[in-house]
């Protein structure tokens, strides 16, 4: 069964199920869902907790002797298994889908994996534990609605911050809700009393957003010139490596321009998506709202300015990698209505 991470804290006030399932992308929402489940275990007399972590060598017996080893005065356990990888193996993935048969109310088990792929999400054992358990899919907000969540994090302390103070965090925290959190912690203390103002954040928040191709690939997708400059400046500021950069934006480029010229061809999106094995929702989301304003000329042309940049890269040609690149990403950007 899944679960929507706003519905965690409403679902912990009743007793616990026996089985849950976490996993995202964004680590931090993982711990703080992992914790509340923990302290709810405590709450309902879950007394015993055996810590689990399948790494390498991992003995997956180990498993079904923590759930049998039940203490002689009667408590209950919580078995706390973690799968840093997320891929538990064939042996593993068919020890989790006996396991999965096997849950009772005498122990709670919480598996906690990283983001998971469609793949993952598509395999039996990850299904046996989805269907025994209650599954929680815990993702960063996208860029747009991070100031809405920074201000239910600080409405959760009793502060408020202006749009502008929540927006200049936001440019300053992305892609890293870890340092967002240790950002309010901070704000909290410098400021102690009354409403958080642009003035007052600019002067404790740090620089410290996560600039990472992922980010990169979603502002190509929106055509958003300024995030894509801010990311773009960012990434080269952190010392990435060109063809790295160069790899992610030409591959997006050139899963665009076959899925235009399919579309221009009437054939099906969804069967394009599947042929360019484009299976992320948010991704198809994106790229739907992408090709609209893209022509298959203006595709085959950045392609073609990807293989300049190519070559200027590899020493073949003149010019400056970083500011090529940005009139790549350029070539892409949304239009002014």
């Amino acid at each position: 069964m899944n679960l929507r991470p706003d519905a965690l804290a409403a679902h912990l006030a009743k007793p616990p199920a026996p089985l849950y399932i976490l996993h995202g992308d964004a680590p931090l929402l993982v711990l703080e869902a992992a914790d509340a489940i923990r302290q709810a275990a405590r709450r309902h007399g879950y007394d015993e907790r055996d810590t689990l972590v399948a790494g390498q060598g991992f003995r997956w017996e180990a498993l079904t002797q923590a759930a049998g080893n039940l203490s002689l005065f009667g408590s209950r356990k919580l078995i706390d298994l973690r799968i840093p990888n997320g891929k538990p193996g064939r042996d593993g993935g068919e020890a989790l889908q006996r396991y999965a048969r096997t849950v009772n109310s005498d122990t709670i088990t919480l598996v906690t994996l990283p983001e998971c792929d469609w793949a993952t999400r598509k395999s039996a054992w990850f299904k046996a534990l989805d269907e025994a358990g209650v599954t929680l899919e815990l993702n960063a907000p996208p860029r747009a609605q991070l100031p809405r969540w920074l201000a239910g994090r600080l409405a959760a302390m009793g502060r408020t911050a202006t749009s502008e103070a929540l927006e200049f965090i936001s440019d300053h925290v992305e892609g890293n809700l870890l340092a967002a959190h240790q950002e309010i912690l901070k704000l909290d203390l410098l400021h102690p009393q009354g409403e958080l103002t642009l003035d007052k954040v600019r002067d404790a928040v740090l620089n410290v957003a996560r600039y990472d191709i992922d980010d990169l690939r979603v502002a190509l997708l929106e055509g958003d010139a300024v995030r894509c400059t801010r990311l773009l400046e960012g990434m080269k500021g952190e010392g990435a490596p060109p063809p790295l950069v160069l790899w992610a934006i030409a591959n997006e480029i050139r899963t665009l321009a076959i899925l235009r010229a399919g579309m221009d061809a009437q054939q099906p999106l969804a069967t394009l998506f599947k042929s360019e094995r484009v299976f992320d929702e948010s991704r198809k989301q994106a790229m739907n709202k992408a090709l609209p304003r893209l022509s298959a000329g203006l595709l085959r042309a950045a392609l073609l300015h990807a293989a300049k940049v190519d070559r200027i890269i590899k020493g073949l040609g003149d010019g400056d990698v970083w500011s090529e690149l940005l009139m790549l990403l350029l070539r892409l950007k949304r239009r002014p209505h």
